[in-house]
Formats: C-alpha cells, sequence, structure tokens
C-alpha cells in the first residue's frame, strides 16, 4: 500500500510539473507574421543590416537580430517595462518597479498609445513586439520568464518613458532627497545607507555608476580643408546593460536607409547617419526635476495644504512581485499623489516630485521622424515635436549644414522662489504646468566659426563665434535651470577645433582620440591642489607620488606613469560633486591612491596601459586615453590593481560627406555584435581594433555590402526556405 502511495505521489508529481510547465510555455505562441518582407544582413563583423519593404518590417528585423545577439538584455528589459525587477533579481531593485508606478507610467502609455503616436510608429512598435515573441516562441529555452510573454507594443513605448527621466538625473536628485531627509535623520537607516542606498539599483541598471560623458562634433564645409562636412557621433554609454549601444542599420523602401546605435527594447535607431544626414546626442544637465516639501495636516495625515485649504491626497497601491532567495511574495506599498505629483513621506517630511515631461510619451514618435528626415527643416520639425525630454543634439547634413540644439522640456517657472532645491508645495505659485518654447532653448545653426561641439558642457560654449548662445540672453530669468559648467573634453574640442580653420578628414578622426587635459580644465586645478599639500614625507608611498604628481604630463598617453595615479586620486573627489554628494578630502584619496598602486605594482608610477585594460572574454588588452580626455575611458579599478574599462567610449560613427554630397563613414564597437553570445565569433572580434584606436568601414550601400563576406537571411523561415 505504502509502495502503490508512493507511486501515485510520483506520478502526480510529474504530471503537476508537466501541467505547470504547460502553462508556462503556452504563451510562447507564435505571432502571425504573414506578410512581413525583411531580409537581414550580417557583415563580415555580424553587424546586422535590415531590409524591409516597410518601416514596420525594418523594425521586425531589428529586433529579431537583437534578439539574436543580446536576447538577455532584451528580456531583462522586459522585466523593468512590466515592474518586474526585485521579483527577477531581488528586493534591492523594487525602488525601480516602485517609481514605474508612483509615476504612473504604465497607466499614462495605456491610456494614451492609440491617440499620441501615428500609425506609422504603431505600426513599427507591434513589429518590434512580434519580433520579441517570435524569437522567444522559436527559442523556448532561453526565455527565464515566459510569463512575461506575449510583449506588448505598450511595454515597448513604457520602456522610453521610464528610461528617459534618467538621463537628466531624475536618480541624483532622489539620491541627495534620501540622504538628506531619510538616511540623515533615522539612526539606524544612516548606518545602513553607509552600505545600501536603494538607489544604487538605478545607477547599477541604467547608470552603471560612471560619471557624465559623451561627445559630438559637426564640422561644416567653411572649416574644413576640402569643403566636406564632417560628423562624430560618440555617446559614451556603459558597455553592458540595458543602454549600453547595440550597432544597426535598418532600410526600407518607405525611405528609411539609416545606421546608427539603439538600445535592446527600442524599435528605432536612436542616433546616427543617413546618405542625406545624421545626428548625434550627448547628456546635459536642464533642470527640470523639482522636489515640493508639503505641509500637512496634523489632524489629518491624508490632507496637504494648497492654497490656503487642505486637499485630500490621492490613494491607491501598487503590486510588486518581490524575491528574496526562493521566497517570493507581494510586496503592496501604498502611493498617493498631490497635484504636483507622486509623494513620498519620509523621516525629514513628506515630499512631492514632479518632472518635465511627465505624462508623454512621444519620445518614440521624435525619434523615428528625426532619422526619416532628410533635410534640416525636417529634422527640427521633428525635434519640435518635443517628444524627447532632454539630450543635447549636433546635426549635419550633406548640404553642408552643421548646427546644436539643446533640447529640454525645461518648465516654465515662477519668479521669486529657490529652484534648486526644494520649493514649497503649499500654493499653486509654484505648480509649473508649460515648458520653455523650442525658440526659446539654446541653439546654434550654422554659426559663423563653421562648427559646433558638445562634450557634456554649457550650451553657451558650444563653438567659439559670437553668435552662440550667451548666458546673458537669459539675463531676465531669476533661475535659468541651464548648466554653465564645463568639461575637460568641452574646453579640449574648443582648442583643438577652434584653433584649426582647415580641418583634414585625418585631422578630424586624429582630434577625436586626444588625451590630453586642458589647462582651463578641472583636473590640472586639481592636481595644483594635491601638490600643494602638506602630507607626510617620511611615507616612501606618499613621497613617491609626489614626484610622481610634480613629473606628470597632462595626458592619458599610453606610457604615462603618472595618469594612474591622477585618475584613482581623483576621480571620487570629481563623482561625489556630480551626484551632490560631499566630497571626500583630497589628501586621503592621494594617500589612499598611493598606497593602493604601491601594494599592487611595487611603485607608484606605473604605465597608464599596463593599469587601464579591456577584458572581453578570454581578451585582456592595454588601453589609453581616460576620465574627461576625448579618448574617454571609464571604468572601476579592481582588486589586482588594475582600472577596467566599463563605460565611455564606446560605439562610434565618423561621417563624411564629400563636396559633391557623397556619404562615407566608419565605425567600431568596443566589443562586437554579440552582446550575450560568447561562442559567437563576434562577441570580441571588434576589440582589438577598438583599445588600438582603429576603426572598420560602416557601410549604407547594399551593394557594396554583400561584395564583401556576409551572411543573408529571413527571420521567422525555415533555413530550406531562405
Amino acid at each position: 500500500m505504502r509502495k502503490l502511495w508512493a507511486e501515485r505521489r510520483i506520478w502526480f508529481a510529474w504530471t503537476a510539473l508537466f501541467l505547470c510547465a504547460g502553462t508556462l510555455w503556452a504563451d510562447l505562441v507564435r505571432p502571425d507574421i504573414t506578410g512581413r518582407d525583411v531580409r537581414i544582413i550580417r557583415d563580415e563583423w555580424g553587424s546586422p543590416h535590415i531590409f524591409g519593404k516597410t518601416d514596420a518590417d525594418a523594425a521586425f528585423g531589428l529586433a529579431y537580430a537583437v534578439c539574436e545577439d543580446d536576447f538577455a538584455t532584451i528580456e531583462e528589459a522586459f522585466w523593468m517595462m512590466r515592474c518586474r525587477m526585485a521579483e527577477q533579481l531581488g528586493p534591492q531593485f523594487a525602488i525601480i518597479d516602485l517609481l514605474t508606478w508612483m509615476f504612473r507610467q504604465r497607466e499614462i502609455v495605456a491610456e494614451k498609445y492609440a491617440t499620441d503616436l501615428s500609425p506609422e510608429v504603431r505600426a513599427v512598435v507591434e513589429a518590434y513586439a512580434d519580433a520579441v515573441n517570435l524569437y522567444a516562441s522559436e527559442h523556448p529555452e532561453k526565455v527565464k520568464r515566459p510569463d512575461l510573454f506575449p510583449i506588448t507594443p505598450q511595454d515597448i513605448v513604457v520602456g522610453f518613458v521610464q528610461k528617459t527621466p534618467f538621463f537628466f538625473l531624475t536618480d541624483k536628485h532622489l539620491r541627495k532627497l534620501l540622504r538628506e531627509e531619510c538616511f540623515e535623520k533615522m539612526n539606524l537607516l544612516e548606518i545602513a545607507s553607509r552600505s545600501f542606498d536603494p538607489t544604487d539599483a538605478i545607477v547599477e541598471k541604467l547608470i552603471r555608476g560612471a560619471m557624465l560623458g559623451s561627445n559630438a562634433f559637426a564640422i561644416g564645409p567653411s572649416r574644413s580643408a576640402d569643403g566636406s562636412t564632417f560628423l562624430a557621433i560618440n555617446s559614451h554609454q556603459p558597455w553592458e546593460g540595458q543602454v549600453a549601444w547595440y550597432e544597426a542599420h535598418t532600410a526600407s523602401e518607405e525611405g528609411l536607409n539609416l545606421m546608427g546605435g539603439t538600445f535592446p527594447g527600442a524599435p528605432i535607431v536612436l542616433h546616427g547617419f543617413t546618405p542625406d544626414h545624421g545626428w548625434a546626442h550627448t547628456v546635459n544637465l536642464p533642470d527640470q526635476i523639482d522636489i515640493y516639501r508639503l505641509e500637512i495636516n496634523p489632524e489629518n495625515p491624508n490632507q496637504y495644504r494648497f492654497d490656503g485649504g487642505w486637499r485630500d491626497f490621492e490613494t491607491g497601491q501598487a503590486e510588486i512581485p518581490v524575491k528574496i532567495g526562493a521566497v517570493k511574495f507581494m510586496w503592496r506599498p501604498s502611493l498617493c499623489w498631490s497635484a504636483q505629483g507622486p509623494v513620498l513621506r519620509l523621516p525629514g517630511g513628506v515630499f512631492a516630485l514632479r518632472y518635465g515631461g511627465h505624462g508623454n510619451i512621444r519620445a518614440v514618435e521624435q525619434w523615428y521622424r528625426m532619422g526619416k528626415a532628410r533635410n534640416l527643416e525636417e529634422f527640427t520639425a521633428a525635434m519640435q515635436l518635443r517628444g524627447v525630454p532632454s539630450f543635447n543634439c549636433v546635426y549635419a547634413d550633406r548640404a553642408g549644414n552643421v548646427a546644436y540644439f539643446y533640447n529640454a522640456l525645461l518648465p516654465v517657472r515662477a519668479r521669486g522662489y529657490d529652484w534648486a532645491w526644494i520649493v514649497p508645495g503649499n500654493t499653486s505659485e509654484t505648480l509649473w504646468s508649460e515648458s520653455w518654447p523650442w525658440d526659446r532653448l539654446p541653439h546654434a545653426v550654422n554659426p559663423k566659426s563653421g562648427f559646433v561641439v558638445s562634450c557634456n558642457h554649457t550650451p553657451f560654449q558650444c563653438t567659439t563665434s559670437d553668435d552662440r548662445p550667451k548666458l546673458e540672453d537669459y539675463a531676465d530669468l531669476d533661475y535659468v535651470g541651464i548648466e554653465t559648467d564645463m568639461t575637460n573634453r568641452g574646453w579640449r574640442a574648443l582648442e583643438l577645433y577652434g584653433g584649426d580653420s582647415s580641418i583634414t578628414e585625418k585631422e578630424f578622426y586624429t582630434y577625436k582620440m586626444d588625451r590630453k587635459y586642458s589647462e582651463k580644465g578641472e583636473v590640472i586645478a586639481l592636481v595644483k591642489q594635491l601638490l600643494a599639500l602638506d602630507l607626510d614625507q617620511s611615507d616612501p608611498a606618499v613621497a613617491e607620488a609626489r614626484k610622481v604628481l610634480a613629473d606628470w604630463k597632462p595626458n592619458a598617453d599610453a606610457d604615462n606613469p603618472g595618469t594612474a595615479l591622477v585618475a584613482k586620486a581623483l576621480e571620487p573627489y570629481i563623482r561625489a560633486r556630480y551626484m551632490l554628494e560631499k566630497q571626500p578630502p583630497l589628501d586621503q584619496l592621494l594617500i589612499d591612491a598611493a598606497h593602493y598602486l604601491k601594494e599592487h605594482w611595487g611603485k607608484v608610477a606605473v604605465p597608464w596601459s599596463d593599469v587601464c585594460r579591456l577584458r572581453r572574454g578570454d581578451l585582456d588588452l592595454p588601453l589609453w586615453g581616460g576620465p574627461d580626455t576625448l579618448r574617454a575611458i571609464q571604468g572601476k579599478w579592481d582588486g589586482s590593481g588594475h582600472y577596467i574599462a566599463n563605460h565611455g567610449d564606446c560605439h562610434i560613427l565618423m561621417v563624411t560627406w564629400t563636396k559633391d554630397g557623397a556619404v562615407r563613414a566608419k565605425g567600431i564597437h568596443q566589443y562586437g555584435a554579440a552582446a550575450t553570445v560568447p561562442d559567437s565569433p563576434h562577441y570580441a572580434d571588434q576589440a582589438p581594433l577598438f583599445a588600438a584606436g582603429e576603426y572598420r568601414d560602416a557601410l549604407l550601400d547594399e551593394e557594396a555590402l554583400k561584395a564583401r563576406p556576409h551572411r543573408e537571411y529571413r527571420p521567422g523561415q525555415p533555413a530550406e526556405n531562405q
């Protein structure tokens, strides 16, 4: 009898497992792709060139190619879109899910999807979703969460709405608020916060702890040696993860022919070039997020004062699945909203958050229109959709136009308040609802200098001629909200491109790889402060560091023996300022850096390329360039004394339109086309070129592609039908 019962239990267990598996995999249904007309050509570097009959077909092919090369990341992106990060990755990622609930991003997309996006864009988004679902149905063994499928078009739009606020540093303001109004007001949490800040999850997944960076340069015919127009597309992103660049070329019979970079989960190329035009983005720092301190009714904590009376909070509840080890549970935090936006109840008070562009879902629409433009007029019309809430934009085209645009949804704020930090939330005077008009933002179109640059520095230094935008143009405002800082890259770009009135194509490439630190920049000023410190010279490491600093040549060349010390000592100091955090003492940073190098290398003076490395699979390559140089390399110090690159220069495109209008380009990726396929020949095949500062051809023409080694196929069709 016991044996029979044991056998039945085994049978029931296997039956339950089978039924459970059947339930899980049942949603991986192959979508109907009847009528899809799309081909993918993989060039010798594995980079996908997608040719569709329609723009939607091209988006379908793009999604399929990304899935082939980086399905793990694209699935993770959809975890975020569905508010399932904490369920997959643990409770430290619940903050990402919570912010999506707080800002009602999924609700907003559901409400506006059919009305705020054009039929063309909806077709593109829907085709992309179909391809992801197709790939998942064909490769169920790669799917970690089958219950998230099928992916919907609305999910994809949510991804844009989620990510764009982090690019104008919403996380930085949130971190500061938590630090000042939560951790510093609670002793226990203050201790815990030294090892954990909930916004660290945002940094890990979307920013990767790296300092701000990106470059974009456009040189017009009047400044080039032969009348050509040059464009450098050089955005700095993390080298892995949801916002790592993926290179692709999409073309269709509806006029699309665009090569550039995109992110897993985005159905379009986000910056790049066509035969007619191109553009590059850099992150800017418009102050378009505000924090309000609310006054709570002492007799009713669910009311706040507004314009002389008490107003009820709107309330709700989130449902966030969370995994802790093998245990999963549903976290149901209470939510509330004021007139200003979502509310945080902290030990230091009750606060509401509001940012420019909240409720706008048209970023995907704008980027689509930018890629479809054929001239400056059409491109600026696309930008005036105001769907993309921030980013500098540098533009160039075959007609010889060059332009810089400071793109932002800056709030129109009332006078008389200190908008730099927390403002009172008890009055409608601080409740803004409009953004600055497009033509009021800084821009420079075909300036007299003949060039524009953007290196995450102030728009008031985008070029050298007097017709550039100026800070005094905003003197009528109490609060501007536009950054005025300079980066070393900004100074060097102005010195190089502004100092050469006849730039050859070779010089254009050479200047991009500049490794020097400008005398006007922060790094040299800080090195002088380090040299002026009165430190204990009886410490051998400190005495050697003092000599290394005195002899340091201000560059990040491969053989420079002082750059490792400078980078190790100064990076935490500069990063803290950027993150609005208390800066550590310079003397201790120098001492720690000297001892770190001495411990791992036996000396403080170590050639930079011995320390700075590119690691990918079995590759371990020396690098040159460094933090905030035009050849931008940023990384993380490891336990062996090395600086392992993980951010900075990555996917680069260098574009030339000749005087007669022909286009040619070269590009590079820091690794290769196969982001998460270690056994692919394209997992790291571009890394040696990248480490050497070299490029490969970037081709738009199908005949030119087929004249070289390539592989062509149609996604979703059996091999025998290819």
